[in-house]
């Protein structure tokens, strides 16, 4: 019965602090109204607008013209730069003076001609500290420049913040003057809703949280917001409430600034340099003012852009990160996707990105950082340890609708058996703002409390950039060691990349603005552009002398031996790249036949001549009956209905049916794809329910290619009234699988195409290839944990086994997968609106491939073949005569490993050294030999970074060097090449 006043007061006082410090309404006890004080309009202010991002010394000359608060200006992507002209009245000496700025879109100071502070009211900045205290010696009159972007700290969503940008938006500038700050003020505000704070978060039943809510009420009683002389006897109140401290148990929370830039999303690249300046400059600004604020920054593109276009901004940065305050986080390029790209690519991300760490900061990171990606690659943790980092933080974990992740600081083995220490903070975010709320939720959501007592708490405006403000670090200040909460101790202080670009995980994945998407396509055509010119050189110092218009050059950029069928130019054509001609095209087929090495953009290439095809490698031609068409080529058999799907697939030499009975391959379906809310990025459950198969017009199949070396037959197919598809399914002699070359004309929205192929095998678990190896998962829903995985990611191919007896579906470009059951399905288009409402629209070619195989996918050279898929012959112009002989640089003796990557050295001197990265491929301990032909001197083992192992030197045995694989493990070697005789 006590506790019911008890309750009744503490609900009361509750109510009456709350009123104490309410913007409206109680104008008598109105503290936060009382922030500013006096305040004049700025002198002058006069504007231009420019569609350009100007460097500041080019906008400065421009004709600027008067301007006036309640102006509007835009549209979204211009800028619009302000001359602001202030004159600090006389009386205001001893005072600490603010430039009042609100408008829409991010804002930037420029004084002195360099920047000095980011405006912009989403991320709660909307003034600038002109003097903490007026001197009566110091200068009063000054000009500033203000550069205002025409969008949003999140862009410039129409109606929402992921819908596609306005073109036409237009903003507004409602707030430009001079303003006397009350700092006594702003702290009153920070006690007293802390104090609230920790009344609410420890509730009711909790003794800290009557005593927090009592010396609120205290403050209320002798606090007079009109008599400022009253504010110490209040702040003295507060300062004994969070000076009473916690004991040793008491949880630690690590909290560190940051600020989540993404390099592109909703806005473009060029925008994302000056969302870099206008963070990290506000942030250098809080250090200055606070010199224990500790700032981690991650993705070196990022930190190259500001370089280039803000040299004294950088220069303030390298000093900051002398202190300790301003930390390099990452070690790589940019905060690339965990799925998408391939192991080699995750390692030049973390080559680039540590090496400019290295170069600018003294230092490489010792963690990676990836708070923001899709998903993780078990061949992470390996990959990591091969770039000196042993610990990982991330956050997105915490995005799952079915399961939520059972830890927070763990171990994470990889695939290989590495191990990386992982942090996830327990606070759900990489943007806290300091409040009490997120430091109890930290404690509270812990899952790891009875071994890990510490917790990171990274705050800060993100994604969109804005980082940390006052408010924030003043917050946590006061509680850094107060009794209640956990202890938040201030940390002691001590003494190519384009393509790299386009992997950061909003790019890659299409999870961007239409503007970043044709920014990215035409980075590709630079990548493209300077990979054919790399390509001509190579041909030209293989051949050892300038191409001549004759011959061709056959090369094989696997480390295998290979035999297969190409499309050859006609002469005086252009030459082919080892893609299937149109049905139709009269282009010579012949029977390819070279050994060669792996090279990546290295300065030589392998050479084989072209030899005709015998009579005995032709197979019939393909066979049309009642509208059906059969292909085989001896090794498989391919049985397609009159409308194109699958309906037979035998393994010749067993007579293995391949196609479950009854059912059909190839068979296309379309999903209604209606996310809840993250229309590009998430896939729901439910979309499952409304599968439609996309049912062909018989009687479209026809026969292509007419046996010989290659036998095909093709098909059209309308998807809906607005898509349509055409297929060209081809078996070439001697080839395992059977390919389909795809070409769609894509028109929808909200719809989600996959390809489906229902096996006659049986197995609880389907393998799916990842980066630098493969990894199984369930093919039933039993638990919560399976059933969130009704979709996964897989890179070049995936394999459904039973014993004796697999399925293989192989894939040029698609990375969404599933097995359930037994119905082997490829994810293929979708169409989000949302951020890109033109997303996946318009014409896609791609190529996926079927394999039954006896035994396992090992075994059958279900790897070998997903790789030849990938990279196909190339066939370069080449002197004349043509080479006569083979030659091949490198080969390796098992078909366990592989020879993944040939590159220069990244410090090589006169290009005499090269990197061989290989990978142990099946799961399985392994010795194999690597045959060299080029000149070696020394071969050394070395890290993902290209730094030898001291212990790592190798005997070169008949042009040979042993090597040791445990599974799935990646191994680089540094090979120096001999000099070349004088």
């Amino acid at each position: 019965m006590a506790a019911a006043p008890a309750l009744k007061h503490w609900r009361t006082t509750l109510e009456r602090v709350e009123k104490f410090v309410s913007p409206l309404y109680f104008t008598d006890c109105n503290l936060r109204g009382r922030l500013f004080g006096a305040s004049c309009p700025v002198a002058v202010l006069s504007s231009f607008l420019t569609p350009e991002r100007l460097p500041y010394q080019e906008a400065v000359q421009r004709d600027f013209r008067p301007a006036q608060v309640g102006d509007s200006f835009g549209p979204t992507w211009w800028t619009c730069w302000f001359r602001v002209e202030l004159t600090i009245p006389e009386a205001w000496v001893g005072q600490e003076v603010h430039l009042c700025w609100e408008s829409d879109g991010e804002g930037l100071v420029w004084r002195d001609g360099e920047p000095v502070q980011g405006l912009t009211k989403e991320g709660e900045k909307t003034s600038y500290v002109l003097t903490d205290r007026l001197g009566e010696r110091d200068p009063r009159s000054l000009t500033l420049y203000v550069e205002v972007a025409c969008n949003g700290l999140l862009g410039a969503g129409k109606g929402s913040m992921i819908a596609a940008p306005d073109p036409e938006k237009m903003f507004q500038l409602s707030r430009a003057e001079l303003a006397v700050f009350h700092r006594d003020v702003h702290m009153l505000l920070v006690d007293l809703e802390l104090l609230l704070g920790i009344a609410k978060g420890l509730g009711k039943d909790n003794q800290r949280s009557f005593q927090a809510l009592y010396t609120a009420n205290q403050m209320v009683n002798v606090c007079d917001p009109a008599q400022p002389e009253t504010f110490p006897v209040a702040q003295a109140l507060a300062s004994r409430f969070f000076g009473q401290h916690g004991g040793e148990s008491q949880h630690t929370i690590h909290a560190t600034g940051h600020c989540h830039i993404d390099t592109a999303w909703l806005w473009p690249f060029k925008e994302t340099v000056r969302k870099c300046a206008r963070s990290w400059v506000t942030a250098l600004q809080l250090m200055e003012r606070n010199p224990e604020f500790i700032f981690a920054c991650s993705q070196a593109q990022q930190l190259e852009w500001v370089k280039s276009r803000y040299p004294g901004l950088y220069s303030r940065i390298q000093e900051f990160a002398c202190r300790g305050q301003f930390v390099p986080v990452g070690g790589t390029w940019v905060e690339m996707d965990g799925n998408l790209p391939s192991g080699e690519a995750m390692v030049r991300q973390f080559l680039q990105g540590q090496n400019f760490f290295l170069q600018e900061f003294g230092k490489m990171c010792s963690e990676f950082w990836l708070p923001d990606t899709f998903g993780y690659s078990a061949q992470l943790p390996q990959i990591m340890h091969g770039c000196g980092i042993r610990r990982f933080l991330t956050q997105k974990l915490s995005w799952n609708l079915v399961n939520s992740f059972p830890h927070h600081t763990f171990f994470w083995e990889g695939l290989d058996g590495s191990r990386v220490l992982v942090h996830f903070p327990p606070g759900d975010s990489y943007g806290m703002q300091g409040s009490v709320e997120e430091v109890l939720k930290t404690v509270a959501n812990n899952r790891d409390k009875g071994r890990a007592n510490h917790s990171a708490f990274l705050f800060g405006f993100g994604d969109g950039g804005g980082g940390p403000t006052q408010t924030m670090l003043d917050r946590l200040k006061r509680l850094s060691n107060t009794d209640g909460l956990p202890s938040l101790p201030i940390p002691a202080l001590g003494p190519c990349r384009l393509l790299l670009l386009n992997q950061f995980h909003d790019v890659v994945t299409g999870s961007c603005i239409q503007m970043v998407a044709e920014e990215a396509m035409c980075h590709y055509e630079d990548i493209r552009s300077h990979g054919n010119t790399l390509l001509s050189a190579a041909a030209a110092a293989l051949c050892a002398g300038e191409p001549g218009p004759e011959g061709l050059l056959i090369v094989n950029t696997l480390p295998w031996k290979r035999i297969e069928v190409m499309a050859l130019p006609k002469p005086g054509g252009a030459h082919s790249l080892g893609l299937t001609p149109s049905p139709g095209d009269s282009a010579q087929h012949g029977l390819c036949s070279c050994s060669s090495p792996h090279l990546t953009a290295a300065p030589a290439a392998p050479a084989a001549c072209v030899r005709s095809a015998r009579d005995s490698a032709s197979r019939p031609p393909p066979t049309k009956t009642d509208g059906s068409v059969t292909l085989d080529n001896g090794i498989i058999r391919v049985k397609l209905d009159p409308t194109g799907r699958l309906t037979s697939l035998v393994l010749v030499a067993s007579g293995r049916e391949a196609i479950a009975e009854g059912a059909v391959g190839n068979q296309f379906v379309l999903f209604d794809d209606v996310p809840l809310y993250w229309d590009a990025w998430d896939v729901m459950d439910y979309h499952l329910e409304t599968r439609k198969p996309v049912l062909g017009q018989a009687g479209t199949l026809a026969v292509g290619t007419e046996g010989g070396l290659r036998g095909s037959a093709w098909f059209l197919l309308q998807i809906s009234p607005n898509s349509r598809l055409s297929q060209e399914v081809v078996l070439d002699v001697g080839c395992p699988y059977v390919r389909f070359h795809t070409e769609v004309h894509w028109h929808e929205a909200h719809k989600f195409l996959k390809v489906e192929f229902p096996a006659r095998v049986r197995s609880s678990q389907a393998t799916y290839e990842i980066q630098f190896g493969h990894l199984q998962r369930p093919t039933h829903y039993n638990t919560s944990w399976d059933w969130a995985r009704f979709e996964v990611w897989a890179h070049r191919w995936m394999d459904l086994s039973e014993h004796g007896f697999g399925l293989a579906l192989l894939n040029d470009c698609k990375y969404g997968a599933s097995v359930r059951g037994s119905i082997l399905s490829l994810s293929l288009l979708r169409a989000p609106k949302a951020p890109d409402a033109t997303a996946d629209t318009g014409r896609h070619e791609f190529t996926y491939a079927l394999m039954p195989h006896k035994g396992s996918f090992q075994d059958a050279g279900v790897i070998q073949a997903a790789y030849s898929l990938n990279f196909p012959l190339l066939a370069l112009p080449a002197p004349s005569p043509a080479p006569a002989t083979s030659w091949s640089a490198f080969s390796v003796s098992s078909p366990a490993v592989v020879l993944e990557t040939v590159k220069q050295a990244e410090s090589s001197p006169q290009r005499r050294s090269l990197v061989l990265r290989l990978y142990e491929a099946h799961g399985s301990h392994v010795d194999c030999w690597l045959h060299l032909s080029l000149p070696v001197q020394e071969a050394i083992l070395c890290d993902l970074l290209e730094r030898p192992d001291p212990a790592g030197h190798l005997t070169l045995r008949d042009n040979r060097l042993k090597l040791t694989f445990s599974p799935f493990q990646v191994l680089s070697l540094l090979l120096v090449l001999q000099p070349p005789p004088h």
